[in-house]
């Protein structure tokens, strides 16, 4: 059964995992979680490097090796980020590739600018200039 398809089945707070293109609004507490998951330096750190690696992803020992991660801790941040639906685990043989959910990302990044300039279309294009383009009368 697909995360959509669960409907009122989906209890506040629990953790929906979603497939790497599969897109469903965020909520206050999955903006929460996303949040909380990449308020981590090396989550962060690894969520960026799947970003980077696109759609076909890394497998934990390439991320392991590019980020200097030991194989312990970096299992445990890529429990994190797969819990809170940014990033999902694809096997392939006997490896396991990482990827970041891009449907998930777009939607924490939609979820976090809903109204940004009261509704107006902000005129940003690049995250250097937003602040100064985005809300300007």
């Amino acid at each position: 059964m697909r995360p959509r398809d669960l409907g009122a089945a989906i209890r506040p707070g629990s953790a929906v995992r979603l497939a790497v293109n599969e897109s469903i609004p965020m909520t206050p507490t999955q903006t929460v979680k996303a949040l909380a998951a990449l308020a981590h330096e090396t989550r962060l750190a690894v969520f960026r490097l799947l970003v980077q690696a696109g759609p076909d992803g890394q497998t934990p020992g390439g991320i392991a090796e590019a980020l200097a991660i030991a194989a312990s801790p970096l299992s445990f941040h890529l429990k994190e980020l797969t819990h809170a639906g940014l990033i999902a685990a694809r096997p392939d043989g006997r490896k396991i590739y990482y990827s970041a959910n891009f449907a998930a990302m777009s939607e924490l990044v939609a979820y976090l600018t809903e109204n940004c300039c009261g509704g107006l279309a902000c005129e940003a294009t690049g995250a250097a200039d937003a602040a100064d383009a985005c809300c300007t009368p």
